[in-house]
């Protein structure tokens, strides 16, 4: 019973030993200290630091870090409030990708496929399956770990006038709609059947007959502002603001029969995203500007216009291509054409006095002509 006693104290008294050794073990934190452990390359480390920052911490255990490729989670500048933190380091390794027959090779920190994907330059989608695992052979896959990615096939899809992208593993097109859980209906109608095979852009369309109201996303086209610039030649064209067209959504009520529109019909439509005008700078000045006489610019002007016998059956006469109107039976002659040529230039230096080269616009450009006689 005394052994028995002794022995209790002994195994009691060894218990408390180990205990206050087991917990002087743990780091103790003073004021202002905290906890960080740190884990990299699968090693686990535990520092006490009154470091501010990871970025700190890090520097404080001597660890170095490739900030262009590594990965540290939290991010190296945040800031460490509480007492205990802990900080994992990924780093950068190559990655061999083989997407379907091609292969490529990334050095990366990241960890999940779609990060892997983007850092390689790659999209990958919510249907496409990915495997990430290390590598069988690293002569032949030339790195440790091998991404692993097997494409879902796009299909068109036209539901109901909706026109979509869907990706699928789908063998057919039965299997296709009961993966994205689609019943048919007694009035739809499908435009393939439903134990065709799924090809890489197939198009498939489901209708449904009678009258039906589809939704679409169409383009709103932006307006074009011109800013005429009279110092500049009329082959001078500059974009000051770029245009982009707008979005809008518009509700149709259409009609099917045997799977074929036989009417639509707008019944709202409203704008996501509004138009954003272009606006330009054109030059309008002639290249081939004339400062000669008056009457080596009626020369010219009439070279453009006509000649002192027109009439082009448009109801614009002579040289000048007066209307009645403007020649209003100048000289007593009913229209242009009839009147002599020195009738004709006296009209049209009348005219031009009163509105300068304003009724000849287009001549006025293509030969040069400059406001500088009256």
């Amino acid at each position: 019973m005394f052994t028995a006693g002794i022995t209790l104290m002994l195994f009691g008294g060894l218990f408390f030993v180990n205990r206050a050794l087991a917990e002087t073990a743990k780091p103790v934190t003073k004021a202002g200290e905290r906890l960080v452990t740190i884990y990299d390359r699968g090693v686990e480390r535990t520092i006490v630091t009154k470091a501010r920052t990871v970025r700190e911490a890090l520097k404080l255990a001597r660890l170095s870090i490739d900030e262009r490729q590594d990965v540290v989670e939290p991010g190296l500048d945040s800031e460490m409030v509480a007492e205990r933190y802990n900080v994992n380091i990924f780093r950068a390794r190559p990655v061999t990708i083989v997407d379907g027959g091609k292969r490529l090779r990334v050095t990366t920190a990241q960890q999940t496929p779609i990060l892997i994907a983007k850092a390689a330059g790659l999209e990958i989608f919510n249907e496409d399956k990915t495997t990430v695992a290390k590598a069988d052979n690293v002569a032949v896959d030339g790195a440790d770990m091998v991404m692993r990615v097997e494409r879902a096939l796009a299909v068109n899809f036209i539901l109901y006038g909706k026109t979509s992208t869907i990706r699928t593993h789908a063998k057919t097109v039965g299997e296709l709609l009961k993966d994205k859980h689609i019943t048919l209906k007694k009035d739809d109608t499908l435009s393939v059947d439903l134990s065709s095979k799924i090809v890489p852009g197939m198009k498939i369309e489901l209708w449904r007959n009678g009258k039906q109201t589809v939704t679409v996303e169409e383009e709103v086209k932006f307006e074009t502002e011109k800013i005429k610039d009279a110092n500049r030649e009329t082959s001078y064209r500059e974009v000051k603001q770029a245009g982009e067209n707008g979005k809008k959504n518009v509700t149709y009520e259409i009609e099917m029969k045997n799977g074929t529109e036989v009417s639509r019909k707008e019944i709202a439509s409203v704008v996501t995203k509004e138009p954003k005008k272009q606006v330009e700078i054109v030059g309008t000045k002639s290249s081939n500007t004339f400062s000669g006489s008056f009457s080596e610019a009626l020369a010219r002007l009439r070279s453009c216009e006509g000649s002192y016998k027109s009439n082009t059956g448009n109801g614009y006469y002579g040289a000048y291509q007066f209307d009645k109107r403007t020649w209003g039976k100048y000289g007593g002659y009913e229209v242009a054409s009839e009147a002599p040529p020195s009738v004709q230039d006296e009209k049209a230096w009348e005219t031009y006095k009163a509105r300068g080269w304003q009724p000849w616009p287009t001549c006025k450009i293509k030969m040069g002509l400059q406001d500088i006689y009256r």
